[in-house]
């Protein structure tokens, strides 16, 4: 039997069979979005039907920040692509051995151009299993090596329909999604915790340095809503600038001036004893997704002999990393001490202060900085680049009174960041165990009874 191909044995009261034969018993399909043809970039509107694209495809879930939209008329017309609660969306070319359930609150999307629909039909297959059975490192492997094209894995209707599947009785599939999909909500909520936190302490950031809320209320003899002791480090009226008005005492400097600039390195790769080491060293793949901004693992990491026979520099936890050449402006701040290549700049303060008002300030200035990036083959910041972009600085007591206010929120995130990992690691252990039936559950019927699964 085809799940014969992907695993050693077939458990007891389990069946063996293909994506392909589950779909038509089951009254489901497998099919392609809109073509190029039928969607075209000129029809996306800021607001509007979300239309789900390969960008948006995490680890079974999608992933709404920056998602396209289109008008009700377009997926209207488009009706036939429009996802239902527990389709389950595949990017048809180059990663696409990750996938996304789609939830009730997303049904009525559109599974966009670059995408495949899975719909499984009736009751027979949990979607939420589906989509974790569809995440074992053996399926993935499988869809990998099936997939077609020279230069970058393409997916066709056909090879989803030929995916070995293996499928549990209903109440153990139950009893699996409960599992892992309780890891997963947890995950999701310290996701949504952390955007939430990060989201108050840049509108703090910008209320203080950019719109100087503080300052104008003091001029025009409103209360600023700050404790008397931290609204008295703002002065009570603006001067002029080459950037307009500006907090009285303020200096206008470039951001050369406001950061310390650290390069990076790579040791040799050729040398065996510089690599797997104890020191994490980053990369650009190692950016944290959205909001949860630290990085505390990576991929990579070197060794005491790497880093001194480098040009590699180790950093402090609480320095902001940005990616400086290829994929420019990944920003993300260290979790712990860490080494990062020569592809990133480490951010700090002058004195080593402020590390969460650098992390605000770059991330303000991100866009501008890539920008003004520049280079014949990559795109590349330059020390120069730091040096051509001018704010106000304020003075150092405010930064401090800044750092206080915020740090128990970015201390949040990090420990959101740190026990979500945690989870994921008990899920990644449990996913391939419980899906291949190595590890089964025990009267599944209780366990769903008990858990409202």
């Amino acid at each position: 039997m085809a799940g014969e191909a992907l695993f050693t044995s077939i458990p007891a009261g389990w069946e063996a069979t293909t994506l392909g034969d589950i779909l038509k018993r089951g009254g489901g399909h497998v099919q392609t979005g809109p073509f190029g043809s039928q969607l075209h970039a000129s029809d996306y509107v800021s607001v509007g039907i979300p239309s789900i694209m390969p960008v948006n495809i995490g680890e079974r879930r999608i992933i709404e920040d920056g998602i396209c939209r289109i008008t009700e008329a377009d997926a209207h017309r488009l009706s036939r692509h429009r996802v239902r609660s527990g389709d389950i969306i595949y990017s048809r070319r180059g990663d696409v051995e990750r996938c996304a359930l789609v939830r009730p609150e997303q049904e009525g999307w559109l599974c966009g151009t670059g995408c495949l629909q899975v719909r499984l039909g009736d009751d027979r297959l949990n979607p939420r299993f589906a989509s974790f059975y569809l995440s074992h490192p053996e399926v993935r492997g499988w869809i990998l090596r099936h997939a077609v094209g020279a230069t970058m894995p393409n997916l066709n209707t056909s090879i989803m329909q030929a995916i070995p599947f293996l499928i549990p009785p209903s109440l153990e599939q139950k009893a699996i999604a409960h599992i892992l999909g309780t890891l997963d909500d947890k995950i999701e909520l310290n996701r949504r915790m952390n955007q939430t936190l990060e989201e108050m302490a840049r509108a703090l950031f910008r209320s203080w340095f950019v719109d100087f809320d503080p300052v104008r209320a003091k001029a025009e003899g409103r209360e600023t809503g700050l404790p008397e002791e931290i609204a008295a480090l703002f002065p009570d009226e603006f001067e002029d600038s080459e950037l307009g008005e500006i907090p009285k005492g303020w200096k206008v400097t470039p951001l050369s001036n406001q950061l310390n600039i650290i390069g990076g390195g790579t040791p040799k790769t050729s040398v065996a004893e510089y690599w797997n080491g104890n020191i994490p060293w980053f990369s650009v793949t190692d950016t944290p997704a959205g909001s949860d901004v630290f990085v505390i693992a990576t991929e990579r990491t070197i060794t005491e002999a790497g880093l001194l026979n480098s040009s590699a520099r180790l950093v402090s936890k609480g320095t902001t990393i940005i990616s400086a050449r290829g994929t420019v402006g990944n920003l993300a701040i260290t979790g712990c001490d860490m080494a990062f290549n020569q592809s990133c700049y480490g951010l700090k303060g002058i004195d080593n202060t402020g590390y969460y008002y650098v992390y605000l300030l770059a991330l303000l200035m991100v866009e501008r900085l890539k920008n003004m990036a520049h280079g014949s083959v990559f795109s590349t910041i330059t020390r120069q680049t730091f040096e051509a972009i001018v704010r106000p600085l304020p003075c150092y007591t405010t930064l401090r009174a800044f750092e206080q206010m915020v740090s128990p929120l970015f201390g949040a995130i990090l420990s959101n960041v740190e026990q979500s990992r945690t989870f994921a690691s008990i899920r990644d252990t449990l996913l391939p165990k419980l899906i291949s039936g190595e590890l089964r559950i025990e009267d599944a019927e209780r366990f769903t009874e008990a858990s409202g699964a």
